[in-house]
């Protein structure tokens, strides 16, 4: 016995807490493994930070599951502001939805579809370069700005309703909007008066870049009228992006 008559001598008591501290420790590592473990979903942390296309996908995903919750979320407000009997309020907000984009469109339209020209340039056709047998952000915009001009009512752009401001960017030969990836072709869908939006076409210098490459390199360019179409209304967010411009 030590000299307090408690039966611990103490080196025996020193080991004892050398063993709680082990023990502390090795639960702390296991805390810290398996949140490692569910922070990766059990593959390697370093190996899913290379494998970019993976994190777009799944970027893609969760953006593609918020989207339809915010759908939802204004669908119930359409609902609820159907019921209002406040009707001047009621009106100016279907105004402003109207203005903004938020309300779905239905006329005639012009469908755009842009896509690459084939491989097979590169070697028939004298100085021809990959980067010149792709779709660039700036063609896309050419056409854009140019119905815009011509008189859009409403746009979209792949499958997704785009107004004035909306942003998008062009990586290699993908489209990034709304934080979603899309490949070609590239297909752009707009409501408006037919005749004026084709003149603006035909106007574009941009546009008329991008026609002189389609005789080129054989860029691909189809220009449809389709008698009777409906837009969604645009789902994305309204909060402006001043380091992105469309």
């Amino acid at each position: 016995m030590d000299a307090e008559g408690t039966g611990r001598s103490p080196a025996r008591s020193a080991r004892r807490r050398g063993r709680i501290g082990v023990a502390l420790v090795m639960v702390l590592c296991g805390v810290l493994f398996a949140t490692t473990a569910r922070l990766s979903d059990g593959s390697s942390i370093r190996d899913e930070s290379s494998d970019v296309a993976g994190v777009l996908e799944e970027r893609g995903r969760v953006i593609e599951d918020l989207t339809e919750e915010n759908a939802a979320k204004r669908a119930e407000i359409e609902s609820l502001r159907d019921t209002d009997e406040r009707a001047p309020a009621a009106a100016l907000t279907q105004q402003v939805g109207d203005a903004v984009g938020l309300s779905e469109v239905s006329g005639p339209a012009l469908r755009i579809t842009l896509t690459d020209a084939p491989g097979s340039a590169l070697g028939t056709i004298p100085d021809a370069e990959p980067d010149d047998l792709v779709v660039h952000q700036q063609d896309l915009e050419a056409y854009v700005n140019a119905l815009w001009a011509g008189g859009a009512e409403a746009m979209m752009l792949q499958d997704q309703r785009v107004i004035n401001g909306s942003a998008f960017r062009c990586a290699g030969n993908t489209l990034l909007l709304e934080g979603r990836v899309y490949s070609p072709p590239f297909v752009i869908t707009v409501i408006g008066p037919i005749e004026e939006m084709t003149a603006s076409l035909e106007a574009s210098p941009g546009v008329q870049v991008y026609r002189q490459w389609v005789d080129h390199v054989g860029l691909g360019e189809k220009v449809e009228t389709l008698e009777e179409t409906t837009l969604p209304g645009f789902v994305g967010s309204l909060t402006i992006d001043a380091e992105v411009t469309g």
